[in-house]
């Protein structure tokens, strides 16, 4: 069971996604407009951070996506976007700034809690509204690898320890560590942190370099 706070401006959406995460057992701890009052309301009370923020694109408070994004990260909650399909350029804004996937207002409840249940346990997040958003972008997916980089990720975001990537490629353990690191450097530089094998899984597929389902692509 996880922990979710709702942040949406809208408090009609807010009680539906509070119904349904009830009946799905999933506890929501704090239902607000403002990222500024999540925050507020988790150093007045002690709270550890919400497993998942489920997080509408756009607030009334004045505040950029970029800005609601990077707070929730800091603070140490994974940020879904629940938002309305015909704002692919916000949500790139949201997918770069960190959150971990996007969920239209037009989905099922249940597809809305299956997003949930897939970030909290640390998964990447793929749907038709995330491909979407980053279809036909290349200023927003090309990370510039070689081609030796992109091997070397293809290999490690399908799933084989770092190790078993080296043996496959004929390289030292070292060499391949290094590829990661300069893998994870480049895509900081282009505004794509991936910290995490989670996060470089969802950057591989964000680029073709492994299939939407995390196999390795033939390309």
């Amino acid at each position: 069971m996880s922990t979710v706070a709702l942040i949406d401006d809208h408090e009609s959406v807010r009680l539906g996604l509070e119904a349904a995460c009830a009946r799905d057992a999933q506890t929501v701890v704090f239902s607000g407009s403002t990222v500024i009052s999540y925050i507020e309301w988790r150093a007045a009370s002690g709270a550890a951070p919400a497993d998942v923020v489920v997080l509408d694109l756009t607030l009334g408070d004045g505040t950029t996506v970029t800005e609601n994004v990077t707070s929730l990260v800091a603070d140490g909650a994974s940020v879904v976007i629940h938002s309305v399909a015909d704002r692919p350029a916000a949500v790139r804004e949201a997918l770069a700034a960190g959150a971990a996937g996007v969920v239209s207002k037009s989905s099922a409840l249940d597809d809305v809690l299956d997003a949930i249940r897939t970030v909290a346990q640390g998964e990447a997040l793929n749907n038709v509204e995330w491909a979407s958003a980053v279809d036909g972008d290349r200023a927003f997916a090309d990370a510039q690898l070689s081609t030796r980089e992109r091997e070397v990720l293809r290999l490690y975001a399908a799933g084989l320890p770092l190790k078993a990537v080296a043996e496959r490629l004929g390289v030292a353990y070292s060499t391949a560590k290094e590829n990661i690191t300069r893998i994870r450097v480049k895509y900081v530089e282009v505004g794509r942190p991936a910290p995490t094998k989670v996060d470089l899984l969802r950057r591989a597929m964000e680029d073709g370099i492994v299939e939407q389902d995390g196999a390795p692509s033939a390309r």
